[in-house]
């Protein structure tokens, strides 16, 4: 008889940091009782802590898949929502059926409007679950199951030079750049001095070859934007990242046509139906979709309509302990129109200890992790710190 899903289980991982995310707190900017943070540069919040959603689906037969989303802010709503509404939908299932199972729990809330937020971070936990148990009863990688492996290695750029001053991000980018990599982002937010002295000194100091873009975090209007943008272009621009308001597709699309630097967006999106729009008002020339939010399932998807519409795809990487970012490699390994990947360099270092397996971000490439499935599992620290 075939192997059904018996439990479906979500757990929170917390593990301190000595340096907020994003560097240290700017004039301004307080811990509040929550241990949460408002940064004034993009009026957005961040915990003090790294922390993930770690969810565990266990077949009738004792097979185990591992999933992971966003646990950043408020972990107990997608908690609540797998324990309660979603997990007992899965169970009983065929863990083989995964985008089968993931439509069916995407109509579950449709009429009632939750297309995305926290209802679509539970369900891509449980799809990257549910993807990782059908790896391990083939016996073969994810990729193999997403349509075969195009690529051995993914190009990786640097995401984040989490320092003080302006000279000392371009230190930890030089670091960086003389340990293979050859590709930078800056973060708007924190760059005191502005973007054009940002960009110019990053430049003076990386050289010509090297390519450095900027995420501008959803701050500006299409007007802001656009200045700011032409304003880096000088210093050959990469690409600009989310440069207006998520909502604002038609200033999105404006940005687009008036600058000539490539414009980038998706990390918030949860489904193919949010690249739609974009694609329709010709607004972005890079797609990164976040598998912590998409899962497997739609990420796949999102991939595989910016390929059709000639489109590049640089996949976002977040704060997690590795779990989303193996299927994002995975997935990414599997798409032709994929151009590189995001390395969070100061989360994938210090939390790679809790990870079992071979995944690696090393000279400038990230290399798939081998094995059955996503090819990593938490390792014995991270199944202790495990709470649910």
């Amino acid at each position: 008889m075939a192997e059904r899903v018996a439990s479906v289980t979500a757990h929170t991982i917390t593990l301190p940091r000595e340096t907020p995310y994003l560097g240290a707190l700017r004039p301004g900017e307080e811990v509040n009782a929550r241990g949460y943070i408002v940064r004034k540069g993009n009026r957005t919040v961040y915990p003090t802590v790294d922390r993930s959603v770690v969810l565990r689906i266990e077949t009738t037969g004792g097979a185990v898949g591992w999933g992971e989303t966003y646990g950043i802010v408020a972990p107990g709503t997608v908690l609540a929502l797998v324990e309660d509404l979603l997990g007992p939908f899965v169970v009983g299932r065929d863990p083989l059926d995964a985008a089968v199972i993931h439509d069916d729990l995407y109509d579950l809330m449709r009429v009632r409007g939750y297309t995305g937020g926290f209802y679509l971070d539970a369900l891509a936990a449980i799809d990257i679950a549910l993807w990782d148990l059908a790896g391990k009863l083939a016996g073969l990688p994810l990729v193999k199951l997403l349509g075969g492996q195009r690529r051995e290695r993914i190009p990786a750029y640097v995401s984040g030079l989490p320092e003080r001053t302006r000279a000392a991000r371009a230190d930890l980018a030089a670091h960086w750049q003389k340990r293979g990599f050859s590709s930078f982002k800056f973060a708007a937010p924190v760059a005191d001095d502005g973007l054009a002295r940002e960009m110019a000194t990053l430049r003076e100091r990386l050289g010509e070859e090297a390519r450095i873009a900027c995420d501008m975090h959803w701050a500006h209007t299409a007007e802001e934007a656009i200045r700011l943008i032409r304003a880096m272009e000088p210093h050959d621009l990469w690409f600009a990242e989310a440069p207006v308001h998520t909502e604002d597709v038609a200033g999105l699309a404006r940005v687009a046509a008036q600058v000539s630097t490539t414009i980038a967006a998706g990390e918030e999106w949860r489904t193919v139906f949010d690249l739609v729009p974009r694609v329709e008002r010709r607004a972005c020339g890079i797609v990164q979709p976040e598998m912590g939010h998409t899962g497997v399932t739609e990420f796949m998807r999102i991939g595989g309509y910016a390929e059709a519409h000639h489109l590049k795809v640089i996949p976002h990487a977040t704060i997690g302990i590795g779990l989303f970012l193996a299927a994002s490699l995975h997935a990414s390994a599997a798409l032709a129109a994929v151009d590189c990947h995001e390395f969070q360099h100061s989360i994938f270092e210090p939390n790679r200890r809790l990870l079992t397996g071979d995944m690696d971000c090393a000279d400038g490439f990230y290399t798939l992790p081998t094995g059955p499935g996503l090819g990593v599992e938490p390792s014995s620290e991270a199944l202790d710190l495990l709470r649910s």
